[in-house]
C-alpha cells in the first residue's frame, strides 16, 4: 500500500468517526475533530504497525469510547 492510499484510508475513517463522536459526546464538528486528533486512538490510527487505519469506523469507535471511559 502506498502512503497516499494509506492517508486516504485514514481520512475516510476520520470522516466516518467524527459524526459518531459528535452524537455520542454532544460536540460540534470542530470539537469532535479536536477530540479525535488529540486522542491515543488517532495516534494508533496513524501508526502503520497497528493496522487500525484499515478497520471499520464502528470497530475503531469502540476503541475511542474505551479510551474516554477510563
Amino acid at each position: 500500500m502506498t502512503p497516499t492510499e494509506r492517508q486516504f484510508l485514514i481520512e475516510t475513517l476520520c470522516e466516518d468517526l467524527v459524526p459518531m463522536i459528535m452524537e455520542e459526546y454532544h460536540l460540534t464538528d470542530k470539537q469532535a475533530l479536536d477530540k479525535l486528533y488529540k486522542s491515543q486512538t488517532f495516534a494508533k490510527i496513524e501508526d502503520f504497525e497497528t493496522g487500525l487505519y484499515y478497520q471499520g469506523a464502528v470497530y475503531v469507535f469502540e476503541f475511542f469510547k474505551e479510551e474516554f471511559s477510563r
